[in-house]
């Protein structure tokens, strides 16, 4: 028999974050070797993301109130640091005692017993910094206070981050943990109070979203099974059909349905481009970027399997997760071929190609939690590069009349308007026929970022 899982979610977190290295590591993937090893994976879970959501943050504290930088730590217990101080400055409900306690097991654990002491100190010293866990956030105390969610943060009692007033891209860089050029660029862009909000959601925790295989089952059929399974849920409003929200953490897989293929997990953004690319049951579609799956079979399901689909990817690892997609939700007007195939002229015309272009992921922050410690300008620029070389390829494999619908998860021009735009620009025989950027959201129901146009060839 294997041994019992017993450690801690804070031990399990602490490790995580110990092994988790920003340019090479998935937190992630670091996260499911370790889950088994305790009997708390969602708040595990959480104290793991959240750290790496708001690792800039935390080291600004880390730093102001040990005096020391956060470099010079050792990196075992420089995990463990940053753990607690997540959970004294976000989770206010975690009694601090038990934080502090923890934190030093867990160094006692990961360094050794003559680490316990540093790590006792560092913490008590941002406690003693800590006028109150759970303030209002008003303007006067902006300097002092961590933002957790729309007017509430951790308030210390010295100025923790710059001057709101005198620079706001500085100020939300620092409060949100997200680099200063990308927050500048959506100042630029949208405004100031539209950044804020674009940074508060992307350090949100993320809802988790099922779109019902209204081809197999109903909303209501399946509010009706997860009911009974004793799991919460409530339907999304328009125009997101056929979307539920789940009503606290679940293990997917175990959820009613999963087996069957009743659902599948998707943002409410996400599920927008086919919508919008509303496919028909006699139309040829290729989906040129389908890894994962769940646009493809999205499209299956909005055809009602009438449409022939083709699905490929030029990744064939992640072009096997489709073909299980596929099979798992039963949709058997979808073919799956390889990229080379396709490469080869063996597949096409068509008269509609779903083009999900790989692209930054600014739109998604607060699910792709590496993403913010890992973007920098030159990368989107080379994205853009691909993405206008895969925008001509599908122009390539296109039928006269038929339409492109070219999407992403980011939020920066650069990969959305001023690509399309300048596409058509340089080739006449298409028009931009409708396009639609959504802004991440922690409001009601919460949301990710995304792009979507849909591209008529004359």
């Amino acid at each position: 028999m294997s041994a019992p899982a017993s450690k801690s979610a804070r031990l399990v977190a602490a490790e995580v974050l110990h092994r988790f290295d920003s340019e090479r590591a998935y937190a992630g993937s670091i996260l499911e070797r370790f889950l088994p090893q305790t009997d708390e994976k969602q708040r595990a879970t959480d104290l793991a993301f959240g750290t790496v959501r708001n690792l800039g943050a935390i080291d600004r504290a880390i730093e102001l109130f040990s005096g020391r930088p956060v470099a010079r730590i050792d990196k075992a217990l420089r995990a463990v640091i940053r753990v607690g101080v997540y959970e004294l400055a976000y989770s206010p409900d975690a009694p601090v005692y038990s934080v502090v306690n923890e934190a030093v097991n867990s160094a006692r654990h990961m360094g050794g017993r003559k680490q316990t002491g540093f790590v006792n100190a560092v913490l008590r010293g941002v406690v003693r910094h800590i006028v109150a866990r759970e303030a209002p956030c008003d303007e006067s105390a902006a300097r002092q206070t961590l933002i957790r969610s729309s007017g509430v943060g951790c308030r210390f009692d010295a100025d923790i981050l710059p001057d709101p007033a005198a620079n706001p891209a500085a100020y939300l860089s620092a409060c949100f943990s997200i680099p200063r050029w990308l927050v500048e660029e959506w100042i630029a862009d949208f405004g100031a109070e539209a950044a804020r909000r674009i940074c508060l959601a992307s350090n949100r925790r993320p809802s988790v979203y099922l779109r019902v295989n209204t081809v197999r089952t109903t909303v209501t059929q399946m509010l009706e099974r997860l009911g009974e399974a004793g799991v919460q849920a409530e339907v999304a409003p328009a125009p997101a059909i056929g979307m539920i929200r789940l009503i606290g953490p679940q293990a997917i897989t175990q959820l009613p349905g999963f087996a069957e293929g009743l659902f599948a997990v998707q943002d409410l953004s996400a599920s927008g481009a086919v919508r919008m690319l509303d496919p028909q049951p006699d139309w040829t579609i290729l989906d040129l970027c389908a890894a994962p799956g769940t646009k493809t079979t999205q499209l299956g399901e909005w055809t009602h399997h009438q449409a022939r689909i083709v699905a490929t990817d030029i990744d064939a690892n992640r072009l096997t997760k489709v073909g299980e997609n596929v099979s798992r939700l039963g949709c058997d007007s979808v073919t799956v071929i390889p990229y080379a195939e396709m490469e080869q002229g063996r597949s096409g015309p068509f008269d509609a190609i779903l083009l999900d272009v790989p692209c930054s992921n600014t739109g998604v922050l607060a699910r792709r939690i590496e993403v913010r410690h890992r973007v920098a300008p030159e990368s989107v620029r080379t994205l853009a590069t691909t993405q206008r070389a895969l925008l001509a390829k599908a122009a390539a494999l296109l039928q006269d009349h038929g339409v492109i619908c070219y999407s992403t998860c980011s939020i920066q021009k650069v990969e959305n308007a001023d690509l399309v735009r300048r596409f058509v620009a340089d080739d006449p025989r298409f028009a931009l026929a409708r396009e639609e950027l959504t802004l991440p959201s922690a409001e009601g129901f919460d949301g990710d970022g995304a792009y979507v146009a849909i591209l008529h060839r004359k």
